[in-house]
């Protein structure tokens, strides 16, 4: 038999439990009373048939500014009535091909206006990104704008990466990964460009899967443009979110980077031969180490020491401290071996 403090306790909580149903149907009766019902299926001979009394919401957002004032407009973030009043204000393209830079030419065809802006689905811009780098563009002439990718990262792993993607021994001297003073370079991360100055040198090379933005850089710059890096501008990179993803996406930024420099040779230079030469030293030093002498593994134990003091340095917290070191090898390795294995036929004319 339960006794009296039990019974006494379930009591209550059936009660309690009763209260809340009632107050939350209540509230949902209000709420449903106060959206305006339509039928979406009027006028249809075939309209499906409704099997439950369950009740179907369908939520729709308005882009209208109609009839809307200044402060409603600022409180609301609609943009302004000039802009595109009880119209879409973007454009939506399809790109049957799958391609980054076929897309990127399909937009860039619709494109009407002087300044063409890109930002991919990986990266975050802030609110003043768009206003600084076009102030730059008419200030310094140039063709092609970009500042700093700033990898940022949500999970331990994905900080690591990012870590290692903001320092000098995880991607090198460029500055649009370390950041760096202002001034024309060779390359930028994404970019806000001259249209006419896309137009002049035919767009994006849709033969390039990736690595199509090194290469249209390169073309704007021999035809007379500057490309140019603002440390001021920032764009929030989110990296991959696991092992594999990372290792793919540098084995494929090898590939194409070696791709890039076989269509252009003076585009090469010391940082994208870096990671396959450091790829064949450490592996003949193991296969000579195995075969003649420990002497050879000095090598490894030298870049394992680095690698492993400057996840230490970079590093915050335990976690990020190891991982980077199989990051960091990953992404050396991973690229280096893509630069090294890349098919001619990569690319065709």
């Amino acid at each position: 038999m339960k006794s009296p403090r039990a019974i006494r306790f379930f009591t209550i909580a059936s009660i309690a439990i009763v209260g809340i149903s009632a107050i939350s149907w209540a509230g949902l009766g209000r709420i449903t009373a106060a959206i305006p019902r339509v039928d979406a299926f009027s006028g249809l001979d075939n309209r499906p048939k409704k099997e439950s009394s369950a009740v179907n919401y369908l939520i729709v957002g308005s882009d209208t500014r109609e009839g809307l004032s200044r402060e409603e407009i600022k409180r609301l973030r609609v943009g302004g009535t000039d802009v595109a009043a009880g119209k879409r204000s973007d454009t939506m393209l399809e790109n049957k091909s799958g391609r980054t830079p076929s897309g990127l030419n399909a937009a860039l065809k619709m494109a009407k206006n002087e300044i063409v802006v890109r930002i991919d689905g990986h990266s975050e811009i802030d609110k003043e990104y768009i206003r600084q780098a076009v102030e730059t563009l008419r200030k310094t002439g140039a063709v092609n704008v970009g500042g700093v990718m700033f990898a940022q990262g949500v999970t331990s792993f994905e900080k690591a990466v990012a870590a290692a993607m903001r320092s000098p021994i995880g991607v090198g001297s460029s500055r649009f990964h370390i950041g760096g003073v202002a001034g024309p370079t060779d390359t930028v991360y994404l970019g806000v460009f001259q249209k006419s100055a896309l137009d002049a040198v035919g767009g994006y090379d849709e033969r390039f899967t990736r690595a199509q933005d090194w290469e249209l850089n390169y073309r704007l710059r021999k035809n007379g443009g500057v490309v140019y890096f603002d440390p001021a501008l920032r764009v929030i990179y989110r990296p991959r979110s696991s092992l594999k993803k990372l290792a793919l996406q540098y084995f494929e930024y090898g590939r194409w980077r070696r791709a890039v420099v076989r269509q252009h040779s003076r585009t090469i230079n010391f940082r994208y031969l870096a990671p396959p030469l450091n790829l064949i030293l450490q592996v003949s030093s193991l296969v000579l180490a195995l075969s003649a002498s420990p002497l050879f593994l000095i090598p490894i134990i030298s870049y394992l020491g680095a690698i492993t003091l400057t996840s230490l340095i970079i590093g915050k917290g335990l976690a990020q401290r190891i991982y980077l070191p199989i990051v960091l090898i990953f992404m050396h390795f991973c690229w280096g071996f893509g630069f090294i294995t890349s098919p001619r036929k990569l690319i065709t004319n």
